[in-house]
């Protein structure tokens, strides 16, 4: 990570509570990987401080298996990247699935920590939770939604009287050699207004390609997202009062962004992850040479992708606001230009 302003406390410690909201075989309902995900810093860092100088982490991978994918090196499992790798460089490497493993998004999670690290010193009160709202067919009740119930279940979702309904649905799932998808949701409170620019630097459009750039989100939403289509004018405009310390509004169906641009409310990111294809349920497809095959994808993979997802959304997150944060102050100072009232 380059960037990170110096005087920032941090040490392994605190990234590796994040690591280890990610780490596979964490509960039965993930991959059984026993990976301890241990970070180590290895430069930018002294006696307990970031120096302003690059920032490199190192986790190693101690439970590969390689030898499960020896059958699949000739021929292309329906879902993944491989046909695309191929087609693209025309040499890949099929221990493990290479960059498209998601694998590749414990390094997102750690460098998340680091921004939260510096989100810390430089923006007290601000906080980025991220929680499941659905798993293929079950979704969460939002009349029951508690915040506190979200670090105690194994789906980080905020809804205690579903969850022993969804257990039994990924058994179910799991049982038939199958996965199925999911949608996460990733809020960010006390995010101070002014943060983004318009048209080039707008905040949900970053905030939109960090979502997207992890393995296996196929749709992103801010705010009310694709359902704003079904509103008119009148619902989806979110009226503004005068505070008492300020500017606030009726709604946020805007999802806390105006003009690429953070209005001080809750900033709502909403994506979608499509199911696991690496499924022992065979699949038809061809090798390498043309001919058709069918393939079991053996080893041990996640029934559902999405529950490690939530802390991998919430470090993307974070290292967005940090960016913009960090522009912001470099182009206007700290807090917004413009007074109101």
């Amino acid at each position: 990570m380059d960037g990170c302003p110096p005087g920032i406390p941090l040490d392994a410690g605190f990234l590796q509570q994040w690591l280890d909201k990610r780490r596979p075989g964490r509960s039965r309902h993930t991959t059984q990987r026993q990976e301890a995900d241990a970070v180590r810093i290895l430069s930018g860092v002294h006696e307990g401080q970031t120096t302003g100088t690059p920032i490199q982490l190192m986790i190693e991978n101690t439970d590969q298996r390689s030898k499960d994918y020896g059958d699949i090196a000739e021929t292309f499992r329906p879902g993944h990247a491989d046909i695309t790798y191929h087609l693209k460089y025309g040499h890949r490497d099929p221990r493990g699935g290479g960059r498209s493993s998601a694998r590749e998004t414990a390094a997102r999670v750690a460098a998340g920590g680091v921004a939260r690290a510096a989100l810390r010193e430089l923006v007290p009160g601000l906080d980025i939770r991220g929680y499941m709202t659905r798993m293929g067919e079950m979704e969460i009740d939002r009349a029951r939604f508690d915040w506190d119930e979200i670090g105690r279940n194994d789906f980080w979702m905020p809804d205690a009287a579903a969850l022993p309904g969804w257990e039994a649905y990924l058994q179910r799932i799991r049982k038939d050699r199958n996965s199925v998808g999911a949608e996460v949701e990733v809020v960010a409170r006390g995010v101070p207004p002014g943060l983004g620019a318009p048209v080039y630097g707008k905040l949900d459009a970053d905030l939109a390609a960090a979502a997207m750039s992890i393995n296996a989100v196929k749709g992103v939403e801010i705010g009310e997202g694709m359902a704003a289509a079904r509103l008119t004018g009148t619902a989806n405009a979110d009226e503004i009062f005068m505070g008492e310390n300020g500017p606030e509004f009726f709604s946020n169906h805007a999802g806390g962004i105006l003009g690429g641009i953070s209005t001080g409310q809750e900033i709502v990111l909403r994506f979608a992850v499509k199911p696991t294809s690496s499924i022992l349920t065979p699949r038809r497809s061809i090798k390498v040479d043309g001919s058709p095959t069918e393939v079991v994808t053996r080893g041990r993979h996640d029934p559902c992708v999405g529950i490690r997802a939530v802390p991998v959304g919430e470090a993307m997150v974070a290292c967005v606001l940090l960016d913009h944060y960090l522009l912001h102050r470099g182009q206007v100072g700290v807090g917004p230009r413009g007074r109101i009232g």
